[in-house]
């Protein structure tokens, strides 16, 4: 098998995570079940899905679950603490750590105000206004 080949049978094997993450971002994922599946070592998987997708397996699967949050955020029916469980976070400091850091503000600012701005706006063009910036490049929000 040529080097070109086995890329292209790796990049198939990222994909099938990635899409995995899309999938179940609610339920326990980690790095090494996720390696597990795709026939690789968690150490390989790592580095080339950070080399193909631009950030680590973790951090894509976080990025998924704070989207969602978001969405169940601006319901405005569920607590954050709720939301954190229905998103498949098992720990509350974690998730609002890492909300703030992708949106700006922490999960019950957002609940409070998140729904605001997309009022009256198309759900396909809500969800990509509403999309958290990746790779810690949250805008800076000043504090009152």
């Amino acid at each position: 098998m040529t080097s070109h080949e086995q890329r292209l049978r790796d990049l198939k094997r990222l994909r099938g995570v990635r899409d995995r993450i899309d999938r179940d971002y609610a339920q326990p994922l980690d790095v090494e079940a996720l390696a597990r599946g795709a026939h690789m070592s968690a150490g390989h998987l790592s580095r080339e899905f950070r080399t193909a997708f631009g950030e680590s397996p973790y951090g894509y699967l976080m990025t998924r679950r704070i989207e969602r949050a978001m969405s169940l955020l601006r319901r405005g029916d569920l607590s954050v603490t709720e939301v954190c469980f229905a998103v498949g976070c098992s720990s509350l400091g974690t998730f609002s750590t890492r909300f703030t850091q992708l949106v700006g503000i922490s999960p019950s600012a957002y609940r409070k105000t998140g729904a605001d701005p997309i009022e009256g706006i198309p759900a396909c063009v809500a969800k990509q206004v509403t999309r958290p910036v990746r790779n810690r490049e949250a805008r800076v929000v000043p504090r009152s």
